[in-house]
């Protein structure tokens, strides 16, 4: 069940290792702007992939978050624990006929940038259901709180899409709609990297009958390469034992005002100044800034 509509945002990691500046500006901006709306900020451990998966990173997460001031308002929801919600949305999108079993695998595939309904008509001879996918149709789009408006034409720009995986666990898209229905999120804050998941998570929210957040697609850091910051990228932890610079960079990359010398002096002051100075309005409204601005 939904909660009532009061602002909540959250944070959703997977829990592939601790945090880098990459997973900081986005816990850093969902967490201020769920504070400034007077709202409630939650956490969730996105761990559906196992084999990324390591050992203690979602209490290394968690643990760092704190050091960092940032303390979720509900305890952690782990979408691992969420198996059978996610069985019984895939369920209701059977019985309407909207998903049909894929026994397709990337090899069959090749290098197509759409799915070409091998299985939407039924699975050909000698294959097995390997996966599901949602058949898609129409134009979805919105008006992002910093990107302004953004949408895709489903059939020639995505094509139908997995919602089960071939390993058995459901797919991103299909997750992350039902637990930010479950959580009652109102705004979903994080990186312009998903700005093109957005649409697909609309068109399934249509589909379940669920109601809509809004969105706020943050500019990613780059390194050196161009690439997006993150782990698989070879982003470097930050550290927690000193918790005040890493704050001060990520706030400072997303364009915000100046703290003066005694809003820095711990997390705790940090958190007592920002929400108050917090505004979209400064953040620069571009998907990506290279690393070296932070």
């Amino acid at each position: 069940m939904a909660r009532a509509a009061s602002y909540v945002g959250r944070f959703a990691p997977s829990p592939t290792g601790r945090l880098h500046m990459g997973s900081l500006i986005a816990a850093l901006a969902s967490y201020a702007q769920a504070r400034q709306q007077r709202g409630r900020w939650l956490l969730r451990m996105e761990d559906i992939d196992p084999p990324r998966e390591r050992p203690g990173a979602a209490e290394a997460i968690e643990a760092d978050l704190k050091r960092f001031g940032m303390s979720p308002d509900e305890p952690t929801l782990f979408q691992s624990t969420r198996t059978a919600a996610y069985q019984q949305a895939l369920d209701q999108m059977k019985a309407s006929g909207h998903v049909f079993p894929c026994g397709c695998s990337r090899r069959h595939l090749g290098h197509g940038h759409l799915y070409p309904q091998t299985c939407s008509g039924g699975l050909p001879p000698g294959r097995e259901r390997r996966s599901w996918r949602v058949r898609v149709s129409g134009r979805y789009g919105f008006d992002d709180l910093l990107q302004g408006a953004y949408g895709q034409q489903l059939e020639t720009e995505v094509g139908a899409f997995i919602l089960w995986r071939a390993d058995g666990q459901p797919a991103y898209q299909l997750a992350v709609v039902v637990d930010d229905h479950f959580q009652g999120i109102t705004e979903v804050v994080r990186g312009s990297d998903l700005i093109g998941s957005t649409p697909r998570q609309l068109f399934l929210q249509r589909l379940l009958g669920l109601p809509q957040p809004a969105y706020l697609h943050l500019p990613v850091a780059l390194n050196e390469q161009g690439n997006k910051l993150s782990k698989q990228t070879g982003a470097r932890p930050i550290d927690p034992q000193q918790p005040m610079p890493a704050l001060a960079r990520a706030w400072s990359f997303l364009g915000q005002e100046k703290p003066p010398a005694e809003a820095l002096a711990s997390p705790e002051a940090f958190w007592r100044w920002a929400p108050a100075r917090w505004a979209i309005k400064r953040i620069p409204a571009v998907t990506e800034i290279p690393a070296n601005r932070l």
